[in-house]
């Protein structure tokens, strides 16, 4: 029987020595700055609440938990972390592994690295600035890249999709679809769901256009995207939220961060009520994220960034298979 040779990397040595390299400046970046480097763990007895996305779990039988406890490894370090703000952490970010269930591709892997940071005293117009100069200074060396532009969701629908994506109709999207031959699925167009006709133009239609040759925020997202941004009143009633994409592949999204706990467990309980009605699995709201939300989160705007896409985009790489020494094919 012939050795398999799936023991070796995925990645060349001089993409590992690039990936280390990047992470240095990272480091160096957010010192400059004075942003606190810390860690959180890992498990958690709560799970993500998001439909969209699927937390791996694994259990847990010891001291403490004589009879065995379901952890969830997180999606993001996000809820640990506002913990610590809570607690008066001042500005701070995290390099770590996160995982997902159900997520793999060319841009996916069910393990992989995000790192994340938190602004005391920033809303998510200054964050952007930050993500901007991060960013510009990572790839500087391997990409030349255009001044950053910043488009609202309205007007790169406007401008990519040909449409009103707050006033547009169901046949209006469906119009379009059909137009740009983008396949939608049979249940959608019985449906008057606009969030979920909004999300499939932005990933056909939208997404694939931004940030060509340059870095691409898109913010103002619709109220019913919010996830843990705070809205902004008005009409319509908006997300303080923004994502960057870069040669069409999203790099970030990030949030003026929601504060009041009680909305926040209002936007959990629907949460976890789509995901019953979908069939999936209900699990544990974090109630330690809550309490410290009701102690008192500071004014601060959050991003999450996805190293690997990162590295992958410095490296000229074509997927993050090859920027990583053992994706999940390899572990």
């Amino acid at each position: 029987m012939p050795l398999s040779d799936d023991w070796q990397p995925a990645a060349t040595l001089e993409v590992l020595k690039l990936r280390a390299r990047l992470l240095e400046s990272i480091r160096a970046f957010f010192s400059g700055r004075g942003v606190l480097e810390v860690e959180t763990p890992i498990l958690s007895t709560a799970a993500i609440t998001d439909p969209m996305l699927a937390s791996l779990a694994t259990r847990y039988a010891g001291p403490l938990f004589p009879h065995g406890q379901t952890f969830y490894l997180h999606t993001s370090p996000e809820f640990p972390m506002k913990r610590l703000l809570a607690a008066g952490s001042g500005s701070i970010y995290q390099i770590c592994k996160v995982f997902r269930d159900g997520e793999c591709g060319r841009l996916h892997n069910p393990e992989f690295t995000m790192l994340e940071w938190y602004r005391v005293g920033f809303d998510h117009h200054r964050l952007m600035d930050e993500v901007a100069e991060l960013v510009t200074a990572l790839l500087a060396p391997t990409l030349k890249l255009d001044t950053p532009e910043r488009l609202s969701y309205r007007e790169a629908f406007r401008r990519h999709a040909g449409l009103d994506p707050h006033t547009a109709s169901s046949a209006d999207f469906a119009a379009i679809a059909r137009e740009r031959r983008i396949g939608v699925p049979k249940d959608l167009t019985s449906q008057n769901d606009l969030a979920t006709w909004r999300d499939l133009l932005l990933t056909h239609a939208v997404e694939p256009e931004l940030g060509q040759g340059r870095l691409t925020f898109i913010y103002d997202y619709p109220a019913s995207q919010a996830s843990l941004a705070r809205i902004q009143s008005g009409e319509p009633p908006l997300a303080a939220r923004f994502e960057l994409y870069l040669n069409g592949i999203e790099l970030a999204n990030g949030f003026h961060e929601l504060a009041d706990a009680d909305e926040q467990r209002a936007r959990f309980e629907r949460q976890l009520h789509a995901r019953a009605a979908a069939g999936q699995a209900v699990v544990p709201l974090d109630e330690r994220l809550l309490a410290a939300l009701s102690e008192g989160l500071p004014d601060c705007a959050g991003v999450a960034l996805g190293f690997d896409r990162l590295v992958m985009l410095a490296a000229g790489a074509r997927s993050i298979a090859e920027v990583m020494a053992f994706p999940v094919d390899r572990a």
